[in-house]
Protein backbone atom coordinates (compact mmCIF):
# COMPACT_ATOMS: atom_id res chain seq x y z
CA UNK A 1 0.00 0.00 0.00
CA UNK A 2 1.28 3.47 -0.90
CA UNK A 3 1.95 6.03 1.79
CA UNK A 4 -0.54 8.88 2.03
CA UNK A 5 1.75 11.41 0.41
CA UNK A 6 2.76 8.99 -2.36
CA UNK A 7 -0.92 8.31 -3.08
CA UNK A 8 -1.60 12.06 -3.19
CA UNK A 9 1.25 12.53 -5.67
CA UNK A 10 -0.17 9.82 -7.93
CA UNK A 11 -3.67 11.30 -7.68
CA UNK A 12 -2.28 14.75 -8.46
CA UNK A 13 -0.62 13.47 -11.65
CA UNK A 14 -3.88 11.97 -12.89
CA UNK A 15 -5.82 15.11 -11.94
CA UNK A 16 -3.33 17.36 -13.75
CA UNK A 17 -3.61 15.21 -16.89
CA UNK A 18 -7.41 15.41 -16.81
CA UNK A 19 -7.38 19.16 -16.14
CA UNK A 20 -4.91 19.74 -18.97
CA UNK A 21 -7.18 17.81 -21.32
CA UNK A 22 -10.21 19.91 -20.28
CA UNK A 23 -8.48 23.26 -20.54
CA UNK A 24 -6.66 22.41 -23.78
CA UNK A 25 -10.03 21.87 -25.47
CA UNK A 26 -10.74 25.54 -24.69
CA UNK A 27 -7.23 26.66 -25.77
CA UNK A 28 -6.12 27.52 -22.23
CA UNK A 29 -3.63 26.15 -19.76
CA UNK A 30 -4.73 25.01 -16.32
CA UNK A 31 -3.04 28.06 -14.81
CA UNK A 32 -4.84 30.40 -17.22
CA UNK A 33 -8.18 28.81 -16.34
CA UNK A 34 -7.53 29.25 -12.62
CA UNK A 35 -6.47 32.86 -13.17
CA UNK A 36 -9.56 33.46 -15.31
CA UNK A 37 -11.70 32.18 -12.43
CA UNK A 38 -10.01 34.60 -10.03
CA UNK A 39 -10.61 37.54 -12.36
CA UNK A 40 -14.21 36.46 -12.92
CA UNK A 41 -14.57 36.42 -9.13
CA UNK A 42 -13.63 40.09 -8.88
CA UNK A 43 -9.90 39.86 -8.15
CA UNK A 44 -8.91 42.45 -10.71
CA UNK A 45 -5.46 43.91 -10.02
CA UNK A 46 -2.04 42.32 -10.28
CA UNK A 47 -1.44 42.93 -6.58
CA UNK A 48 -4.63 41.15 -5.51
CA UNK A 49 -4.09 38.34 -8.02
CA UNK A 50 -0.49 37.82 -6.86
CA UNK A 51 -1.66 37.50 -3.24
CA UNK A 52 -4.49 35.11 -4.05
CA UNK A 53 -2.65 32.91 -6.53
CA UNK A 54 0.76 33.04 -4.81
CA UNK A 55 2.38 33.61 -8.20
CA UNK A 56 5.45 35.77 -8.64
CA UNK A 57 5.00 38.99 -10.60
CA UNK A 58 6.72 37.82 -13.80
CA UNK A 59 4.73 34.57 -14.02
CA UNK A 60 1.49 36.42 -13.31
CA UNK A 61 2.29 39.09 -15.91
CA UNK A 62 3.00 36.45 -18.54
CA UNK A 63 -0.26 34.62 -17.83
CA UNK A 64 -2.28 37.85 -17.85
CA UNK A 65 -0.68 38.85 -21.14
CA UNK A 66 -1.68 35.47 -22.59
CA UNK A 67 -5.28 35.86 -21.44
CA UNK A 68 -5.44 39.36 -22.94
CA UNK A 69 -4.01 38.05 -26.23
CA UNK A 70 -6.64 35.28 -26.25
CA UNK A 71 -9.30 37.93 -25.58
CA UNK A 72 -10.40 36.20 -22.37
CA UNK A 73 -9.71 39.29 -20.28
CA UNK A 74 -9.35 42.98 -21.00
CA UNK A 75 -7.18 45.47 -19.18
CA UNK A 76 -7.63 49.12 -18.38
CA UNK A 77 -5.05 51.54 -17.06
CA UNK A 78 -6.30 53.58 -14.09
CA UNK A 79 -4.99 56.18 -11.69
CA UNK A 80 -3.45 59.56 -12.30
CA UNK A 81 -0.36 58.15 -13.96
CA UNK A 82 -2.23 55.26 -15.66
CA UNK A 83 0.31 52.77 -14.27
CA UNK A 84 -2.08 50.46 -12.45
CA UNK A 85 -3.97 47.96 -14.55
CA UNK A 86 -7.41 46.59 -13.78
CA UNK A 87 -8.39 43.34 -15.45
CA UNK A 88 -11.93 42.33 -16.41
CA UNK A 89 -13.22 39.07 -17.77
CA UNK A 90 -14.67 39.34 -21.27
CA UNK A 91 -17.84 37.59 -22.45
CA UNK A 92 -15.63 35.04 -24.24
CA UNK A 93 -13.69 34.53 -21.01
CA UNK A 94 -16.88 34.09 -19.02
CA UNK A 95 -18.17 31.50 -21.48
CA UNK A 96 -14.86 29.63 -21.57
CA UNK A 97 -14.57 29.59 -17.77
CA UNK A 98 -18.15 28.34 -17.48
CA UNK A 99 -17.47 25.55 -19.98
CA UNK A 100 -14.34 24.38 -18.13
CA UNK A 101 -16.02 24.73 -14.73
CA UNK A 102 -18.92 22.63 -15.96
CA UNK A 103 -16.52 19.93 -17.22
CA UNK A 104 -14.70 20.06 -13.87
CA UNK A 105 -17.96 19.57 -11.97
CA UNK A 106 -18.90 16.67 -14.25
CA UNK A 107 -15.51 15.07 -13.54
CA UNK A 108 -16.06 15.51 -9.81
CA UNK A 109 -19.49 13.92 -10.07
CA UNK A 110 -18.03 10.96 -11.96
CA UNK A 111 -15.14 10.47 -9.56
CA UNK A 112 -17.35 10.50 -6.48
CA UNK A 113 -20.36 8.83 -8.06
CA UNK A 114 -20.21 5.77 -5.78
CA UNK A 115 -19.22 7.64 -2.61
CA UNK A 116 -21.77 8.24 0.12
CA UNK A 117 -22.35 11.74 1.46
CA UNK A 118 -20.62 10.73 4.69
CA UNK A 119 -17.57 9.51 2.80
CA UNK A 120 -17.40 12.74 0.78
CA UNK A 121 -17.72 14.83 3.93
CA UNK A 122 -15.03 12.83 5.73
CA UNK A 123 -12.66 13.21 2.79
CA UNK A 124 -13.29 16.97 2.73
CA UNK A 125 -12.55 17.24 6.45
CA UNK A 126 -9.35 15.23 6.11
CA UNK A 127 -8.19 17.18 3.04
CA UNK A 128 -8.78 20.50 4.79
CA UNK A 129 -6.78 19.23 7.75
CA UNK A 130 -3.98 18.06 5.45
CA UNK A 131 -3.99 21.44 3.70
CA UNK A 132 -3.47 23.22 7.03
CA UNK A 133 -0.67 20.82 7.98
CA UNK A 134 1.07 21.35 4.65
CA UNK A 135 0.69 25.13 5.00
CA UNK A 136 2.42 24.95 8.36
CA UNK A 137 5.29 23.00 6.80
CA UNK A 138 5.64 25.55 4.00
CA UNK A 139 6.03 28.33 6.55
CA UNK A 140 8.67 26.50 8.63
CA UNK A 141 12.12 28.00 8.02
CA UNK A 142 14.16 24.85 8.67
CA UNK A 143 15.69 22.59 6.03
CA UNK A 144 13.79 19.40 5.28
CA UNK A 145 15.44 16.23 6.55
Amino acid sequence: MKSSLAALMAINKVQQTLLQRMTKQQHLTVSEWQLLDHIGGGENTQEILAQQTRLDTSTLSRQLKGLVAKEMVSKEAIGRDKRQLVYSITPAGTETAATINSAFEALSDEVFEHWSTDERNLLQILLNRLDKSMDRQRNVKKPLA
